[in-house]
């Protein structure tokens, strides 16, 4: 039996932004983003190994709510994020989401 581990935590674009792999141009917001870990079986340690990073993206058409999970990597999403606070002048700082 496979033991994992899922956490989330909100990360905030003030503006629109791209990933890689992806065309689209999300709109600035508040984004879940969920990571799944699985634990590594060790004698000595306990280790968990990252599964799968997702980005939550919520929108609104026709009226309705839709939700849309994006399969991203840590270093993209830490790269959106810093391109994003460079261009508000301010300090980068890395979503630290998975980078443990």
């Amino acid at each position: 039996m496979t033991i994992s581990r899922t956490s989330n935590q909100t990360v905030t674009f003030r503006h629109p932004f791209q990933l890689s792999g992806f065309k689209d141009l999300f709109p600035a917001g508040k984004y879940v983003v969920d990571t799944t870990e699985e634990l590594i079986e060790s004698v000595s340690i306990t280790a968990y190994r990252r599964v799968s990073t997702e980005l939550h993206l919520r929108t609104k058409i026709n009226g309705m709510m839709s939700e849309r999970i994006l399969s991203v990597t840590p270093t993209d999403l830490d790269a959106a994020l810093a391109k994003d606070a460079a261009f508000l002048g301010a300090p980068s700082t890395p979503t630290d989401v998975l980078n443990r």
